[in-house]
């Protein structure tokens, strides 16, 4: 069909900064399209000194919807009005879901993950994992792996910002999931491989060896890993990080952040079409890998 913007075109869009390198208007167009639906997704640059006003305007314009990338998560955590209990626990929020002016939270990062390890045959409910960082994408796969019933979750990351609060989150899934979350500093090697050794799935949330620093690996070295030891990781660009290749070599099934990123977003548009995204369109036409 052709599609046009009509005078009851429903506006979904993207708040963060920067925005202008993002593949959403892209996947979600295209499925708008494929689905002849009359919404349309844009990019807004606004950062978060301009995040409360932005928010108000698009509510009293009547926005269906928005995601919320870097830097404003954290702060439109604080501007919804109610919150999904991923949101409520992470304190982040990347997606909004406007019903008549009330707006209601929701982090669809970790759906993306759960969701990119089924499609790629591997389901994690009820297994352990070992989980690498404490940033933004760590933590939404740590609270929605939870919130989904693996095992047992073990983070390690370095004692920064970050840890003091990925403490206090293991106490909150601890007494909410049936999950066991614990924390583990980094760097220790010897409970680190202990932790691997005894799990399922080892996966890396931090950025180490995203592009341009394609050469760094979270891992001292493949000793690490054992064939039977599931690996992933967040990072798409590359496609193969050395992490991802060690694990190749040593004959581990693996998987990366390619299909995250897509997942996520396919959360995102059903919240506010009711509809499912065309997911094998779009990884045809945006996801090859």
């Amino acid at each position: 069909m052709d599609y046009q913007i009509t005078g009851t075109t429903v506006l979904t869009g993207l708040l963060g900064s920067p925005v202008a390198h993002s593949i959403s208007p892209l996947m979600h167009n295209e499925s708008f399209r494929a689905l002849g639906l009359d919404y349309a997704y844009l990019c807004f640059d606004v950062g978060t000194d301009g995040l409360a006003a932005a928010v108000e305007g698009l509510r009293a314009m009547g926005a269906r919807g928005w995601n919320a990338t870097m830097p404003d998560k954290n702060l439109m955590c604080k501007l919804a009005d109610r919150l999904s209990p991923a949101s409520e626990i992470s304190g982040a929020v990347n997606t909004i879901v406007n019903d008549n002016g009330v707006l209601t939270g929701y982090t669809t990062d970790g759906i993306g993950y759960m969701r990119s390890a089924e499609e790629a045959g591997f389901h994690l409910p009820g297994k352990i994992m070992t989980l690498l960082g404490g940033g933004g994408a760590a933590t939404a796969i740590l609270v929605q792996a939870a919130l989904d019933g693996m095992k047992e979750i073990r983070v390690f990351n370095i004692k920064d910002a970050f840890y003091d609060r990925l403490v206090s989150l293991a106490a909150q899934l601890n007494e909410r999931t049936s999950c066991r979350v614990t924390v583990h500093p980094l760097p220790d090697d010897r409970a680190l491989r202990t932790s691997i050794e005894e799990s399922h799935i080892l996966t890396n949330g931090t950025g180490v060896g995203m592009a341009p620093h394609t050469d760094a690996c979270i891992l001292p070295d493949d000793s690490f890993l054992r064939p039977d030891l599931i690996v992933s990781d967040v990072i798409y660009n590359p496609r193969e990080t050395k992490l991802l290749s060690m694990a190749k070599e040593k004959g581990c099934p693996y998987f990366n952040g390619l299909h995250m990123l897509l997942y996520q977003g396919a959360a995102s548009f059903e919240l506010w079409t009711g509809q499912k995204m065309p997911v094998e369109l779009i990884k045809e036409k945006y996801f090859k890998e």
